[in-house]
């Protein structure tokens, strides 16, 4: 990565679909840069695709084909953002600002050749800053990329928070913004929990394992990167300019008590259990290469054996990843490493999230004695430092989460003032 120059603080600004889902939002959000402009003369402005343009593009693509993956599948699904970039762009022009828009590959994005996945090695910062020096407001497309023979390539979901860290991070930026549809990181999902309180503070660590667990706010691989380079990050609301929550190293904050900061859940994820799975070496090795190879990630993984030699094989994905797992269990099947494969979408998890769980007494039996007062049975168990997950049956899950959320977050209690800096 190119070595920033000395010319004065840079902002880098991410904006989600939601944010640009219209022409309307797209000419709230140029107020909003040209605000910003003033205070910040050196911006960056990261975007997704308007609204719900990448699923409409994922669909049509299923129109086509059975398994739409790979190449042509990212060169199709770049094109979003191209729009909305634009969009922006012209709308800046129209209110007199000094503006670019940029593809990932005109200012240098460089990622490895995974299709669909691929991960940022490098970005060549000498045409943004550039373009800054120009006095120019730089809009750059998210979720996207470009290898080294120029083939074109994107992120993953939620890729844009990716970019838009990666880019803060090799400019040496003072703050990545993330702008989104909520009013900062909070406790719960506010459409499911009413009442759920925003953090003014949390980590870096807390942010990965509240994304990673079903949080939408942020991508775990972008708190990933900005942990990596001290970039401070500011979750912050795109329909005002109140304060949002600002997400920083630990040691920065008061942190001497274990807490839970969030309860999430994810229904976007499947089971999926081997059955008479023969107990040998290199069986699991086998299975699990198999999925890498079709590229393929795994949340939890449960393997048992019984006394007869036959075992079962248990983990959970993401939900698309699900046709690929199929096709792999009738092989599997084929191949004698199972006589049975049962592919259960019925199913979601929901975690609770915060500093030290695993090693605090209490917090989990907590957690498990509210699924019980509930009648919610619990699948699955998957548990770290920071963080205790359950799978459980999907239909439940939304009064799993307020319940969870009342027993560790009692209505009126303020959780922002047990998190101050020091």
């Amino acid at each position: 990565m190119t070595v920033p120059d000395d010319a004065g603080p840079i902002v880098v600004q991410k904006y989600g679909g939601t944010s640009v889902a219209t022409a309307e939002r797209i000419r709230a959000i140029a107020e909003r840069v040209a605000r910003a402009r003033d205070d910040s003369p050196r911006l960056v402005v990261v975007l997704s695709a308007m609204g719900k343009t990448t699923d409409g593009l994922v669909a049509l693509a299923h129109e086509v084909s059975d398994d739409p993956r790979g190449r042509e599948m990212d060169l199709l699904l770049a094109t979003g953002e191209q729009v909305s970039v634009s969009l922006l762009g012209l709308a800046l022009q129209h209110k007199g600002i000094p503006v670019i828009s940029l593809t990932a590959s005109q200012c240098g994005i460089r990622t490895d050749d995974a299709f669909n996945i691929a991960r940022i090695e490098s970005i060549d910062t000498r045409r943004i800053l550039a373009e800054l020096d120009r006095k120019r407001v730089v809009i750059i497309t998210g979720f996207q990329g470009m290898t080294r023979d120029h083939e074109v390539t994107t992120l993953g979901r939620g890729g844009s928070d990716i970019t838009g860290a990666a880019v803060a991070a090799a400019l040496g930026a003072s703050v990545c913004e993330i702008c989104t549809d909520v009013d900062g990181v909070l406790s719960a999902d506010p459409r499911k929990v009413p009442h759920a309180m925003q953090w003014r503070e949390i980590s870096y660590e807390e942010a990965i394992e509240m994304a990673s667990s079903g949080a939408k706010v942020l991508h775990p691989r972008a708190a990933e990167v900005c942990m990596a380079y001290r970039i401070p990050i500011h979750v912050r609301s795109s329909f005002h300019d109140g304060e949002g929550t600002w997400i920083r190293r630990g040691d920065e904050m008061v942190m001497e008590q274990a807490a839970v900061v969030g309860v999430s859940s994810d229904r976007k994820i499947a089971k999926v259990t081997l059955i008479d799975v023969p107990d040998r070496p290199g069986l699991a090795a086998e299975v699990f290469r198999d999925l890498a190879a079709r590229a393929i990630s795994v949340r939890l993984v449960i393997q048992g054996a019984s006394a007869a030699g036959l075992g079962r094989i248990t983990f959970v994905l993401d939900d698309e990843y699900v046709e690929g797992a199929t096709r792999l269990v009738d092989d599997w099947k084929s191949r004698g490493l199972a006589t049975a494969g049962i592919v259960d979408r019925e199913v979601a998890k929901i975690s609770i999230v915060g500093s030290r769980l695993a090693s605090t007494p209490g917090l989990a039996a907590r957690m498990f004695a509210v699924l019980a007062r509930e009648g919610i049975n619990i699948d699955c168990i998957s548990s770290s430092e920071m963080k205790i997950a359950c799978v459980i049956a999907d239909a439940h899950v939304d009064e799993a989460v307020r319940a969870v959320h009342d027993e560790f977050f009692p209505e009126g209690t303020a959780p922002q003032a047990e998190r101050a800096t020091r």
